[in-house]
């Protein structure tokens, strides 16, 4: 066999949708689920540029688009995804006639429950914004994602209640990022204040653009699944390889230490653990935790790091 026969190799007896991406939008999105792996190498490629205490920003960032690959790989296979009756039926539409039952991938929203959170964490802790307003936007982030999985199951006109909720949840979302997180990094100043000053309109202006691919495809059914496959990838690689790369070249002369994060040293666990042996006496290796008394929780920038 040649080619990307994906499709025939995944067909599934009872499984198809009227409306189902075609091979020209397999190969999309396996286009895609390669950018997201390249990515992931290279955000880890770059973390070997920094001391292992600076490189969470890096970790993250490569977690967003390895799962992203995942996910890529999946939609590209046609897998993981349930065909739903359109609410919409259009069959004077010359791209979307044949619907019938549209195929909805669910994976996508699995990946977005994993990835937005750590995009907004990327982002929030570059402001060094306190734990608090971090798991508050994150669940507001998950309700938005939640809700617009469960629109895009529902076949009636009640999918629409579930946007509407997943907007007010968005604008939550924004109002933390543009408004709060500006504050915080306004007081940072500099190089953090850059960051994120920089990378959180580049991502919230993304965002804004998945409501209106949401109407135009799992809720309004007036593009074809290629189409969505394609609106979707372009924004996904924007707010994801893009957001990275953005952020980490703008993280390269930023200390964690300025954002109220502090991370041990290799060597310094088993150091303390020396010490305890021997009555909190260090009888060699590397001083305290840097930033932070030992046995204690260190805070710094309202942020709360072991």
């Amino acid at each position: 066999m040649s080619g990307n026969d994906a499709l025939a190799v995944n067909s599934v007896v009872g499984q198809h949708a009227n409306l189902e991406i075609t091979t020209h939008g397999s190969n999309w999105l396996f286009t895609v689920c390669a950018i997201m792996g390249v990515s992931t190498l290279a955000f880890m490629g770059m973390a070997f540029r920094k001391p292992k205490e600076q490189r969470i920003f890096h970790y993250i960032t490569a977690a967003i688009t390895a799962t992203a690959c995942i996910a890529y790989f999946s939609m590209g296979a046609n897998l993981g995804q349930v065909p739903i009756q359109a609410e919409f039926v259009r069959p004077d539409s010359a791209q979307v006639f044949a619907a019938g039952t549209r195929e909805i991938f669910y994976v996508r929203y699995i990946d977005w429950a994993i990835t937005t959170p750590l995009l907004l964490l990327d982002l929030m802790l570059t402001a060094g914004m306190s734990t608090a307003i971090i798991l508050a936007t994150i669940f507001a982030d998950e309700v938005m994602v939640v809700t617009g999985l469960v629109g895009a199951l529902t076949q009636t006109s009640y999918k629409w209640g579930f946007w509407t909720a997943g907007m007010f949840a968005f604008l939550f979302v924004v109002y933390e990022v543009l408004i709060d997180g500006r504050r915080h990094a306004n007081a940072l100043g500099g190089a953090p204040k850059k960051a994120y000053n920089l990378a959180g309109v580049w991502l919230i202006g993304i965002w804004f653009l998945y409501p209106i691919a949401w109407g135009l495809c799992e809720g309004g059914n007036v593009i074809h699944p290629d189409s969505e496959a394609i609106f979707y990838g372009v924004l996904d690689v924007l707010a994801k390889p893009g957001f990275g790369f953005l952020l980490l070249i703008l993280h390269r002369n930023i200390n964690v230490n300025e954002l109220g994060l502090h991370f041990r040293q290799p060597g310094q666990l088993s150091n303390r653990t020396h010490e305890k042996n021997h009555g909190g006496r260090a009888t060699e290796g590397p001083g305290p935790n840097v930033g932070a008394p030992n046995n204690t929780t260190t805070t710094g920038a309202n942020n709360t790091v072991v």
